[in-house]
């Protein structure tokens, strides 16, 4: 039996194919399309113009046949996270959602479950240029229950970063700087290393101390590749549980607690304001630190590093254990067409969703913000391909690349997970306590929806 949904696909499949008109819309058309994003900063404001760029393009398409179409683009992007999920929530409460939303993939599962959201396959042809030429990787995150709900609206990863200077006062020569990355990636070289060299710089008065390991000083996706270097998997591919690995969990907030006990990082450190720290990081007050590829523009822009490449190495996190591996973490934003009562204003905007994707559109998103493409096709744009961080960063660690799981309960489960870190790290826990806590908590709110190894 055909539910629904294949139905409803195969029917606009077969309308866009007999149309005869290029948009497929009805004559002197009007349409007003409203877009949202969050996490957007000064330099991510494609992630918005992007819809409106397409809008004037359908116009322009939709006049050279013949066609009279008028569409306005209301957009408002969100430099915090928090307003936006609230924006968004309390909007789709009194009916008046936006009609795309650019977020985290990770939003893709709750907001699907609760209706606001449908599958963006069911109102574009996935098979037709530009999507059909994305990352399948980006297009696998970008899914839930085997639909495509999302398009990605950029691709990134979240590098481990050090600061040549001092890697050269530690004893480092220039090609032992240069093959690091490959060292890290192989394995040679761990977290474990890596807390010793920060030590060294310490000691040898390079860095302050607390300054030898600097992570982010938020809860941030970044903390789950510490559970990837220890063995850590999130997900079962056969049954969509989530996992919850209690070596390697422990594993990882024994790092951290290590971390501290040897000095290289301060107990008292999460809390640092974003400011302070960024500043920190660009200017070789630390040694070792992790964040993400957008931060290349604000190291080269606000913080003033001239010579990023002269100063910087970048690299996947090292691996923390045996069974672990160097890795990194992507966390792509998506474009998300919303449930309206109207279907015609719901093709019209993923039409628009569709051209925003298109390579030249969307590398200007990536150079402007320090993001990655989401198709190989953006390699043949001379934007792209002469941005060096941008091919460095997209061979050296795209490819090693995971993601968060689009799961209902990953949230409740990161929760968890970032309260015993948090714990561990500042001293109110031991690793394995936090570890038992854990585990509690999660056999009594998530029950069978969590594999407990």
């Amino acid at each position: 039996m055909i539910n629904s949904g294949t139905k409803k696909r195969a029917l606009k499949h077969g309308l866009l194919c007999l149309s005869l008109s290029y948009a497929g819309l009805a004559t002197a058309a009007n349409y007003e399309i409203s877009v949202v994003a969050g996490g957007a900063g000064p330099n991510d404001h494609y992630r918005t113009d992007a819809i409106e760029m397409a809008a004037d393009i359908l116009m322009k398409e939709a006049d050279a046949a013949g066609e009279e179409l008028s569409i306005t683009v209301k957009k408002r992007n969100y430099s915090d996270w928090d307003s936006f999920k609230q924006a968004v929530t309390l909007a789709s409460e009194s009916g008046s959602a936006p009609d795309i939303v650019v977020t985290s993939h990770t939003d893709i599962a709750p907001w699907a479950q609760s209706g606001l959201i449908t599958p963006v396959e069911d109102y574009i042809d996935l098979d037709s240029w530009p999507l059909n030429g994305l990352y399948p990787n980006l297009i696998q995150i970008s899914s839930f229950n085997g639909m495509v709900y999302g398009i990605p609206q950029d691709s990134e990863a979240r590098p481990f970063f050090a600061w040549k200077k001092h890697l050269k006062a530690l004893g480092y020569d220039e090609s032992a700087i240069e093959v690091m990355p490959d060292r890290i990636e192989s394995g040679e070289y761990t977290l474990y290393n890596m807390l010793d060299d920060a030590k060294k710089a310490q000691d040898l008065g390079l860095v302050e101390k607390g300054y030898g390991f600097y992570p982010r000083v938020t809860n941030g996706p970044d903390f789950w590749q510490f559970y990837t270097s220890f063995g850590g998997k999130l997900e079962d591919p056969e049954t969509g549980r989530l996992i919850l690995d209690k070596t390697a969990l422990e594993k990882t907030y024994q790092f951290f607690i290590d971390a501290v006990e040897k000095g290289v990082t301060r107990r008292n450190h999460l809390g640092t304001p974003w400011d302070q720290w960024y500043a920190e990081v660009a200017n070789g007050k630390a040694a070792f630190w992790h964040g993400g590829t957008w931060h290349y523009s604000r190291y080269t822009e606000a913080e003033g590093l001239d010579d990023f490449f002269g100063n910087i190495q970048f690299s996947l996190i090292p691996k923390g254990a045996e069974n672990g591996k160097a890795n990194t973490l992507t966390q792509p934003l998506v474009y998300l067409l919303t449930n309206q009562d109207n279907e015609d204003k719901m093709d019209v905007a993923a039409k628009l969703i569709k051209i925003a994707s298109e390579p030249r559109i969307n590398t200007l998103h990536a150079i402007k913000s320090s993001h990655l493409g989401i198709n190989p096709e953006q390699m043949n744009i001379s934007l792209y391909s002469n941005d060096r961080w941008s091919v460095e960063a997209t061979k050296r660690l795209l490819p090693h690349a995971n993601s968060m799981p689009n799961n209902a309960d990953f949230g409740s489960f990161w929760n968890i997970y970032w309260k015993g870190l948090e714990a561990s790290w500042t001293g109110q826990k031991t690793a394995k306590q936090a570890v038992a806590d854990a585990e509690t908590e999660i056999r009594g709110t998530l029950a069978g929806n969590v594999i407990v190894l």
